[in-house]
Parts: C-alpha cells; structure tokens; sequence
C-alpha cells in the first residue's frame, strides 16, 4: 500500500534473491509507506502517442495504422466499452441569395454599347424583378416548409393557420404576372425598354394585401401564443436551424410582403431618377408612383383602423359606466405605450383619435387584455403641459413620506378641463424621444378637434370655468387640499382618518357646519341648515 493506493502482485516466475544482498532485501522490506503526492500519468488515448517519433518509415506507418485502429475503435481493449464514433457535421451553411448585377450578366463589347445612365437604369430595373423573384421564393417556402408540415403533422389547427398565414395562394400569382409583363417586355439584349406602362397596369392589384395587412396585429399575437406549445416552439426551431430559412423566423417570412409593398416607390424613383426626361417612360413612370401611394395610403388606413379595433376589443372595464360612447367613434390609434404615473406604478396608456385611455396590463384565462385605470379622458377636454426636467418628484407617497422623492425626467401631464372627470395625471417616458413622440401625438390629436365640439366647461352645478375658478379661489382660506393631481391624492380611507376629529368652522350668515362628500370619488363641499 502507497498512500491510499493499492498494488497487487500477481504470481509469477520465483524470485531469485540469491545475488541480492541482505542489506538491500532489508531497505526493500523495511521501507515506510510514502505519502508523497505522485504525479498521475496521461491518460493514453493511442498506442501510437507512446511511440517515439521516428524518421523510419515503416515505424511511422505502423504508428499510423494504430492510430487509425484506435480511432475506429478495433484498437481498443477487450474489457472497454465500444463507443461509435461517428464523424461531428457542423451546422449546414444557410442558402445564399443570387446577387449578380445586370451589368455582370454583359461581356465587355455588350458592356461598351449603352452609356452610363442606361447601365444604371436597366440596374434599376433588374433589382425591381430580382426582388419579386425573391418575394415569390419566400411566400413558397412559407408556404410549403411552414403550413403545409404544420397542418399535415396537426401542430396547429387550419383555422389558427389561415388566420396566421393569410391567403399566400393569392399573393404567388400575383407577383409571378409581373415577372412575365416584364420577360416579354425585355428585348434581345437584355435590356427594357418601356416599363411605365407595365407596372401602372399592375399595381392596383396590390390591394389584395389590404386584408393580409389588416389582420398582421393579429396573426402576429396568436403566434406568439402557439409559440408557448413545445410542439410548435420544437418545429419552429428546427426550421430556423435549416438552410432554407437563412436563418430567418417564421414571422420574418410572414412580415416580408409589408415591407416589399413600402419598396416600390423607392424602386419606381430609382428608375426614374435614371430615365432621361424626354423618354416615353416618364409621363407613366410618375403616375405609377401616384399609383402605388394611394394604394399603400388605403392599405395603412386599413391596417390602422384594424389595429385600434384590435386594442378596443381588448380593453376591460370594471364599471360599465367607465365606458364612454366616444370609444365607438375612434377609428385611428394615434400611440401607445408603456409610462409610468407619478407614484411609480406602470400604465399602459392608449391615445385614440377621440380618447386618452389609461389602462393596466392583465391577464385573463391566458387572455392579455388591459384593464381600465381611471375614466376615459376625450381629447377635447385635454390641457398638455410639458415639464422640464426636474420640476416633479417622482415616487410612490410611502417613499416619499422619508424622502425627498426623485428629481423626473422626461415628464409631461394631462389635464381634463371637465370638472366633471377631474383628473390630471403627470406621466413619465423612458427617454426624451418617446416624449417628444408622445407630444407630438396629443398636440397633433387636441387640433384636430374641431372647436364647435369643444362645449363651454363648466361644472356640475352649472357654473362657468372662471366663476369656479373665483370661488375655489374663496374656498382656499377655509379649505385647503394640495395636490391637483390625481396621482398625488391620497386614497379615500386614508383622507377621511386625517379629517376625523377635525371641526369645519361655518361660513359667515350659516347656523350649519361643512361636510364632505366623497362619493363618486371626486371631493364635494356641503352644507347643511340647522334646524
């Protein structure tokens, strides 16, 4: 024993100690075990890896061959498990696209027949059909790598599929009419000669993307929910892992005909911008520019209204009177996103054509839907007030009843000028883009209401703006509560403890004394004549 190690001698030939001393059988026998770290040997993968090297040759070849043998596994020993090895293939290399130029497909005595405008334009007009061939390339395998499998292997049901993928049979043909308008339009050398008048004739057949466009809000969220089922998430994933994807997601392929519909009339301006200005093609090349901006215009009006419908569907009341009627007459959501109130608290907040929707994301049977904060403010009551940096603390009342709170950035606030809503909110951006973005937004939103809509403010007992303005004015030096906000104001429950005890002095000619009223949530003055 050496250490903790054991080594066990087998029988074998005798020993003969007949020419070793006793001396030496003495040190051999009488030895103290060592507790001497020794140093393990490497491990030994190969025979060959213990055979010096050599400048023999047969040496080296024998050396060789064992290696080979080891790395088949017919060199290994009997007692060892036998492993396949089996050679590691990497990832296969994505498919490249073909980019060849229209100039690279001439020789040089084509090359030196057209001047340098007519290389650029017929380059103009070649990326215009490489590009549908592309786009046609890409709604196939969509369609026969993604739906087909899917429905065939019943990883999703074909409702949920039409309702992703749309109606690409219908989109396939289209763009392979342009590719034939133009191969028959392409003379002898290559080159186009007149292609206004083709893409003019074809180009109001893009309103078929109208519904496809409409409905991406959509689709784009159901897919997110399939993508919780580890059948799809497992498919999905081995898609994106082939070369036909180039790397690309399924929604990649899904969102490729929106953004080829905003290319053409950067593609038609190209052309033109190298057309010479006495050629036929102009006149037809500027009216298929019109052509295409009034379809792309419809398609966004679209898409907008469906988008606003998608997030007034989503939308919960607690109350059905915070409901307003006004709801049913937005037709544009103007902006939306995530801010923050003055106590910290995360919103969602919903700027419609005609409302400004405060709302708390939640979640309902596996339903996203937002839940309504406050009542719905209308755009024409709304007051905007941008704040510097710095003039409103932030933070919730607990932190801020032991500190001095936080200096805010990238602030503004929203007042209704309704007494009957009450309510002002200062809100809070990430940065100073989205507020600038946010402004905009309101500011753009609180004009065009038409001011024939906008009605006298005046309170619920009839009085005008500036009468209340005087009276509150009086009521000060009774009353005073601080914090116009909404988000400074504290909760019922605890307003009413910091009252109890507290004895209103009565105003002059009245044998009664002031009471609150909290109901509907809004703060009220009372007064009440003894008897």
């Amino acid at each position: 024993r050496r250490g903790s190690s054991f080594t066990f001698l087998t029988p074998g030939t005798p020993w003969d100690f007949s020419l070793v001393s006793s001396r030496t059988l003495f040190h051999f026998f009488s030895q103290e075990p060592n507790n001497k770290r020794v140093r393990p040997l490497s491990r030994v993968s190969s025979l060959a890896n213990l055979i010096s090297p050599s400048k023999n040759g047969a040496v080296r070849r024998f050396g060789q061959t064992i290696q080979s043998m080891s790395m088949r596994g017919d060199g290994k020993s009997p007692g060892a498990p036998l492993k396949a090895c089996s050679k590691v293939v990497g990832p296969t290399p994505p498919k490249r696209r073909n980019s060849t130029l229209w100039s690279e497909t001439l020789d040089v005595h084509q090359k030196s027949t057209f001047s340098t405008k007519e290389i650029k334009r017929q380059e103009a007009i070649h990326e215009l059909s490489r590009g549908e061939h592309d786009l046609i390339e890409d709604l196939q395998v969509a369609r026969k790598a993604y739906h087909d499998p899917m429905l065939k292997l019943s990883i999703m049901t074909e409702e949920e599929l039409t309702q992703i993928f749309g109606d690409l049979d219908a989109y396939i043909p289209l763009h392979e009419d342009l590719l034939d308008k133009l191969a028959k339009g392409t003379s002898s050398d290559g080159t186009v000669g007149q292609i206004g008048q083709i893409v003019m004739d074809w180009l109001p057949g893009l309103n078929a993307y109208r519904d496809y466009c409409s409905h991406q809000l959509a689709a784009k969220a159901l897919l997110d929910q399939k993508k919780q089922d580890r059948r799809v998430q497992d498919f999905l994933q081995r898609c994106l892992e082939s070369p036909f994807s180039r790397k690309l997601d399924l929604w990649s392929f899904l969102d490729i005909p929106r953004s080829r519909l905003v290319k053409y009339p950067l593609l038609l301006r190209e052309i033109l911008r190298h057309t010479p200005p006495e050629h036929a093609d102009v006149p037809h090349l500027e009216k298929a520019i019109t052509i295409i901006q009034g379809v792309l215009s419809d398609i966004n009006t679209r898409k907008g209204e469906s988008e606003c419908q998608y997030y007034i569907d989503k939308l919960e009341y607690l109350d059905d009177r915070q409901r307003d009627p006004l709801i049913d007459h937005c037709k544009t959501l103007l902006c939306h996103g995530e801010l923050r109130n003055k106590s910290g608290s995360k919103l969602h907040v919903f700027l419609f054509s005609e409302l400004l929707v405060l709302t708390r994301p939640v979640t309902r049977n596996e339903r996203s839907c937002f839940q309504v904060y406050r009542q719905p403010l209308p755009v024409r009551d709304l007051a905007l007030e941008d704040l510097q940096d710095g003039d409103v603390r932030m933070g919730g009342s607990f932190r801020g009843a032991f500190s001095q709170g936080e200096k805010a950035k990238n602030v503004f606030r929203v007042t209704s000028l309704d007494p009957s809503h009450g309510q002002s909110h200062t809100l809070q951006v990430n940065d100073i883009f989205h507020k600038q973005q946010w402004l905009n937004c309101l500011r753009s939103a609180i004009a065009a209401q038409p001011q024939q809509q906008r009605a006298p403010v005046r309170d619920r007992r009839g009085v005008s703006e500036g009468t209340a303005m005087t009276r509150a004015k009086r009521r000060a030096s009774v009353v005073s509560v601080e914090g116009a906000d909404e988000n400074d104001c504290p909760r019922i429950a605890d307003l009413s403890q910091g009252l109890k005890g507290t004895e209103m002095l009565p105003r002059s000619g009245s044998s009664g004394k002031m009471k609150r009223d909290w109901s509907h949530g809004s703060l009220q003055r009372r007064k009440e004549t003894g008897v």
